[in-house]
């Protein structure tokens, strides 16, 4: 199978504070209405910020990952035979009571104990891979996914993500003074004060044509090219003028055979963060040249905050409901331009779609960069 043939996404399955299932999430987004209130599930007296969007039941990460795997499995009709075949990569950093602990201890196991749990469970028969890789870990899990099936060493993969919003991560996010004090995601807009955590779980099916083809698989979206740069600058911030995002927007582009101009839509990293969003504009600046302020951009971290190593996969599900839909998603918090990101904010209302093709963008902590170019059926 060439590199280039697209790979199908065959079945998703999304959960986050704005519901259970793709359709709250398309609607969730579409809506535009933020998630966040104040956390209820642990105690935050005492922190600077007291809110994050999360649900207000939800099950232990291993069981919530279990039943989107399992919906995600079943939305792309897989049966037993098909699920034996598949793999699973697996993101997340597991986090406290992912499994029952022997003895009912408070260590929680090693993340790749959940992923083969999560095997075992869903009747997933191939090998399983884990990733850790902060807020690329799900974006970094569908590209070698589509690496590997796109050269033809595996039909079928079954991507897998989970953050629940837990204490840990909380405190460690609060006394950096990374959460946004007024309670708002404001992403490229002036006056953004920080990023805001999100609960994600999120399953994602993905074949290669001729698998799909095989089976008459339901086809949601084609992830037609990725691609992953590093920018080894600074531990914690990006490269000012976004080398390293750029970098990877061009691979992306290159691997799909698609001009820039082709392009329809970004849904962009951006956390609302200061600094990082301004190196993220200056990224498509780099890529678009005199276009990247005619190109609708937004970050539905606006919505459904933050959710580190599952934030790829719930947006690459946003891109592609939307794009499906034919609506782009608004930037949620908006307060007014910023002369350092000079792009066209969706900002009022959701626009029609202009294009089946959309790039969805993230980046991490070292440096880490990735884009999904997808293509709507």
């Amino acid at each position: 199978m060439a590199e280039r043939e697209h790979l199908r996404i065959t079945g998703v399955h999304a959960v986050s504070a704005l519901g259970r299932g793709a359709d709250a999430l398309l609607a969730g987004v579409l809506a535009g209405a933020p998630a966040f209130l104040p956390v209820r599930r642990f105690d935050t007296t005492g922190r600077r910020v007291t809110v994050a969007a999360t649900l207000p039941e939800v099950g232990t990460l291993a069981d919530e990952l279990t039943d989107a795997v399992d919906r995600a499995c079943r939305a792309a009709g897989l049966d037993r035979t098909h699920r034996a075949g598949a793999e699973l990569f697996l993101a997340t950093h597991g986090g406290p009571h992912s499994l029952p602990t022997p003895g009912g201890g408070d260590t929680a196991p090693e993340v790749p104990a959940l992923a083969g749990h999560l095997a075992r469970r869903c009747g997933l028969g191939g090998r399983t891979r884990t990733y850790t890789t902060a807020c690329v870990s799900a974006s970094t899990a569908v590209a070698d996914a589509a690496t590997l099936i796109g050269r033809g060493d595996l039909d079928r993969v079954v991507v897998a993500a989970g953050y629940l919003v837990e204490p840990d991560q909380y405190a460690l996010f609060d006394a950096g003074r990374a959460l946004a004090a007024d309670g708002a995601v404001r992403p490229f807009s002036a006056g953004r004060k920080g990023l805001l955590l999100g609960d994600a779980v999120v399953a994602v099916v993905l074949e290669s044509a001729r698998a799909a083809a095989a089976r008459g698989a339901p086809t949601v979206a084609t992830v037609a090219g990725w691609g992953r740069a590093g920018d080894a600058y600074h531990p914690c911030q990006p490269h000012p003028e976004g080398h390293g995002l750029a970098r990877a927007v061009e691979a992306a582009l290159r691997r799909a055979g698609l001009p820039a101009a082709a392009v329809g839509y970004v849904n962009a990293n951006a956390t609302g963060t200061p600094y990082s969003d301004a190196s993220e504009a200056a990224a498509l600046g780099r890529v678009f040249g005199a276009v990247a302020g005619r190109i609708p951009v937004s970050s539905t971290k606006s919505v459904h905050g933050h959710a580190l190593e599952a934030s790829g996969l719930l947006e690459l599900v946003v891109t592609v409901l939307t794009l499906g839909h034919g609506k782009l998603p608004v930037n949620a918090g908006w307060l007014g331009p910023d002369d350092t990101c000079p792009l066209d904010v969706i900002t009022d209302a959701p626009r029609p779609a202009p294009t089946p093709h959309a790039l969805t963008l993230n980046a991490a902590f070292g440096g880490a960069n990735t884009a999904l170019l997808v293509s709507a059926p």
